[in-house]
């Protein structure tokens, strides 16, 4: 669970950027009077592929930005326009592995040779999340986690560059809400922190009359010219994206997401974090109008629902022509998006991992969305164009293939994870205009309302994950400690029942794999130990569950959800285990997960530790980096009135933690 936010002077060696306080001042507008200079020279042609990085094609920096403060849209767009048209270089997709190990071989592989002064700008995905949550109370859910970049996934592309010799470096995000959550937002996420650890700059692109008026002023707004023809006349754009586009490089780093609006978030729809609009003060509280007709949509669509689908559909239109006028004047010279996992459903509560960790990258932003938007199953979906009035795949990708003159119906795919789109994807998606598809059993078919009920698990609500620690065999001993090698493995938190109702009972759960082993570590406060501790801790304990101890479910494969295994392990040390096939309703007592197991326990206290390692082969294959299973913590605490505790609540109408959908997530980093 995340610490209380700091005083500002605790992150000041995070950026000077978020330093310093300031009167409230009103935007510029985008009719400044000082004129825009024009580039610095004309569009060069395009070079061939950078054979030393093994990426794609290059190309000339934009023009330049007047110091008055305003930029030369229509050079920008001469340029983007240009240069993406003529970018036919292929995609790469790579599978497997960490976030950060995914990040930095996708760099590698895409990024082009920079001089090593070159600037770099790296925008992720950081303002597209639900809200901030208690991970304690909410099933381990941050509501930031699976919607925004990695931090470690930014950090992989920060490792890359600096082993290319580059020490100007900044992460920046634009972001439409006060600078106290700015600062909460990158606390909570993990971006100071990191941003700490590389010595690199965190800033935020907002005008908010703070952190826009001190030292080289990087959210500043300035106005974009030649820009009174397009569907977004009052655009600006942020100081320091402005520099970055004039003499540096812009590396877009989304989340390989669905978006309940747009279809699909990424490089395209991420353009929505870079600029501002003029039309009131502050310029970063206006990103709404980019879409303003939504609103009164959704209000029709509640009364009228043919005339309410229509203005909905006009609405995404008109945002799809605005976002490709963002896209024209601020387009990031590299994609590196990040789906590690992807994440099918709306973007925000409702969320479905992909199996896979993959990342998706290139230097033409449109063919990386396009690549996306196939992965997620949202590329020539006839279900989604039934819906979305013919639209087969995101607005947003249509409309700039079409005005950038961009072929995106075969784009070349490279790299180890180009596979996964051989064969016809999973599709999770959940639309703001009352409708859903699901390609499996998880929830409502095509045309169904947004998923509200299961067979067993009550209100159907996106599956926390657990990121398993991957650590060599033999670096943990198992003896109820909490050692040290612990401490690099990230914890859930869960104090709710099966139910999803908080108690007063917490629960801490750490777990590691290797090539021999599933390993996990539990920490159980408010512990009352009530054990039979007179029975003997090696033979099988039956009906363990009768008494205190903690279960874990794992579900070897992903197709077959219905097949799982149940380990019990008691503070104590008793245990039971068994094999679960939900299809066939038969249990096999006799499988072991070979089980090694440890505890520790201080009844003055009310704790104990559980520390058990799993070596059962039918575990250890289905262990391998990257992957994703269905994965359940549950506890069983007290006498009388029992708790019954769940990290991924089943919300069924009496305690049951037999509900294969209602699992979390392991991801294997």
């Amino acid at each position: 669970m995340m610490s209380p936010v700091p005083a500002l002077a605790a992150i000041a060696c995070v950026s000077a950027c978020l330093l310093g306080c300031g009167p409230k001042k009103a935007a510029p507008t985008a009719h400044t009077d000082a004129a825009a200079l024009s580039a610095t020279a004309a569009a060069s042609a395009l070079t061939s592929v950078d054979v030393v990085s093994s990426a794609s094609t290059s190309w000339d920096a934009g023009p330049a930005v007047v110091a008055s403060g305003a930029v030369d849209g229509e050079a920008l767009r001469t340029r983007n326009r240009a240069r993406i048209k003529a970018d036919r270089s292929a995609v790469t997709m790579l599978q497997g592995g960490s976030p950060r190990e995914l990040g930095e071989r996708l760099c590698k592989a895409v990024v082009p040779q920079r001089p090593k002064d070159t600037p770099i700008l790296i925008k992720p995905n950081l303002g597209g999340f639900e809200w901030f949550k208690d991970p304690a109370k909410n099933g381990g859910d941050d509501g930031l986690r699976g919607r925004i970049t990695d931090p470690e996934f930014v950090r992989g592309i920060i490792t890359c560059l600096k082993a290319r010799g580059h020490d100007k470096i900044t992460i920046a995000e634009g972001w439409g809400a006060t600078h106290k959550d700015w600062e909460h937002l990158i606390l909570a996420s993990g971006y100071a922190a990191m941003a700490r650890d590389e010595h690199v700059r965190l800033v935020a692109m907002d005008d908010d009359g703070v952190f826009d008026v001190t030292g080289d002023q990087p959210g500043k707004p300035l106005a974009v010219h030649g820009m009174e023809k397009t569907h977004a006349p009052t655009l600006l754009m942020a100081k320091v994206l402005a520099e970055h586009l004039e003499h540096g490089l812009f590396i877009s780093a989304p989340k390989v997401k669905a978006h309940r609006f747009g279809v699909v978030s990424m490089a395209i729809k991420g353009g929505q974090g870079v600029v501002m609009l003029s039309d009131a003060s502050p310029a970063f509280n206006q990103k709404w109008r980019m879409h303003k007709e939504l609103g009164d949509a959704l209000k029709l669509l509640d009364k009228d629902k043919e005339a309410g689908q229509k203005a909905y559909l006009d609405s995404l239109d008109v945002f799809a022509e605005r976002m490709t006028d963002v896209l024209e004047v601020a387009s990031p010279h590299v994609v590196l998006a990040e789906g590690a996992p992807g994440m099918g459903g709306d973007g925000f509560g409702k969320r479905w991992p992909s199996a896979e960790s993959v990342a998706i990258g290139g230097t033409n932003p449109i063919l990386v969305d396009r690549i996306g938007a196939a992965f997620l199953g949202l590329w020539d979906n006839a279900d989604l164009a039934r819906e979305l009035g013919g639209h087969k795949t995101s607005p947003l990708l249509e409309v700039a293939a079409k005005r950038f003159g961009v072929d995106i119906s075969a784009p070349v795919v490279e790299g180890d994870g180009a596979a996964l789109l051989a064969a016809k994807r999973p599709v999770h998606f959940v639309s703001m205009s009352r409708f859903a598809l699901h390609s499996d059993a998880s929830a409502p078919s095509s045309g169904a309302p947004p998923p509200e009920a299961t067979s067993d698990a009550g209100t159907a609500e996106s599956r926390p994950v657990l990121h398993a620690k991957e650590i060599e065999d033999g670096a943990l001993t198992v003896d109820g400690v909490r050692e040290g090698a612990w401490d690099a493995a990230t914890p859930v938190v869960f104090d709710t029942d099966w139910s999803g109702a908080p108690t007063k009972t917490t629960t801490r759960v750490r777990v590691a794999w290797s090539k021999s082993a599933l390993t996990m570590l539990w920490e159980l406060e408010g512990a009352g130990l009530e054990v039979d501790a007179s029975r003997p801790v090696k033979p099988e304990r039956e009906k363990l569950y009768e008494e205190d101890c903690v279960e874990m479910f794992f579900t070897p494969d992903l197709a077959e959800r219905a097949r799982y295994y149940e380990v019990e392990v008691g503070p104590l040390g008793h245990f039971f285990d068994l094999a679960i096939d939900r299809k066939t309703k038969k249990s096999d007592t006799s499988w072991s997960s070979q089980p090694e197991i440890a505890t520790k326990v201080d009844r003055e206290r009310h704790r104990a530790t559980i520390e058990v390692r799993l070596r059962s082969p039918d575990i250890v294959r289905a262990l391998a980096s990257g992957r994703r299973l269905p994965f359940a913590l549950y506890r069983m605490e007290g006498t009388g009135k029992r708790l019954y505790l769940a990290w991924s609540p089943t919300r069924t109408a009496k305690p049951n933690f037999h509900v294969p959908e209602a699992f979390g997530m392991l991801l294997l980093e």
